[in-house]
């Protein structure tokens, strides 16, 4: 290996070992408990060394926010990919979205921190970079939804919201799994979360019109058409 390969693979391991030591961290205190010198003893490094990859520690957290939305989004899109069609691919995703928060747990309950803790603050550039990553994973399912759409096997669809409401039923029934002994005692986490996107992906083929949510807001209307008395 030569000079050069040496310092890239040193330079990636630092960097890996400051985010390491900031997660374990993070779990431990919290984010606003934490300093940039409790890192820097936490990954045995100078301070200095620190500052020379992340200029704080809010972009500290968010690179790992980032790269393991970046994980996501591959297995996501892989997902969208291998289906035959698009509830196939909604099916897909849903695995891809369970098997991430297994096989990657440590990303996984990063993003899941940052996306429940209230008193998290990140710099306007910093929050637009992270949620740049959670649209573009939006996007493909949008995409799954909108397949479904032009091959008539979905209906009444408001491509953007059932995209939003997939995400949420996703992202909120995988932390069930820690009820196992409790809510879930007679019951399996994973048959709950295929039982709710199995309802999920069979109520998009019916023709069901949005109500209006408020009187400010106009109703949504399905892509269905009314029809005429049969009898006419």
């Amino acid at each position: 290996m030569g000079i050069k390969q040496r310092r890239k693979r040193e330079k990636e391991q630092r960097r890996q070992q400051i985010l390491d030591a900031s997660r374990t961290l993070l779990f431990k205190k919290g984010l606003n408990a934490i300093s940039v010198n409790q890192i820097a003893r936490q990954a045995e490094l100078a301070v200095g060394t620190i500052y020379f990859y992340f200029r704080s520690k809010e972009e500290i957290f968010a690179a790992l926010q980032e790269e393991g939305l970046e994980l996501l989004l591959g297995d996501v899109q892989r997902a969208l990919e291998a289906g035959a069609d698009a509830t196939e691919c909604l099916h897909n995703i849903a695995q891809a979205y369970l098997n991430f928060s297994q096989e990657h747990k440590n990303y996984f309950d990063v993003i899941n921190y940052f996306l429940s803790a209230a008193d998290v603050m990140f710099t306007p550039e910093i929050k637009q970079q992270i949620d740049q990553h959670g649209i573009r994973i939006l996007k493909v399912v949008e995409q799954a939804l909108q397949d479904g759409v032009d091959q008539g096997r979905f209906r009444g669809v408001n491509v953007r919201r059932h995209a939003l409401l997939f995400w949420v039923i996703l992202h909120g029934l995988v932390p069930f799994r820690k009820m196992k002994d409790t809510l879930l005692a007679d019951d399996s986490h994973a048959a709950l979360y295929y039982f709710a996107v199995d309802n999920f992906i069979g109520g998009l083929s019916q023709a069901v019109p949005f109500r209006r949510v408020s009187e400010g807001e106009p109703p949504v209307e399905s892509e269905e058409k009314p029809r005429g008395n049969d009898r006419d």
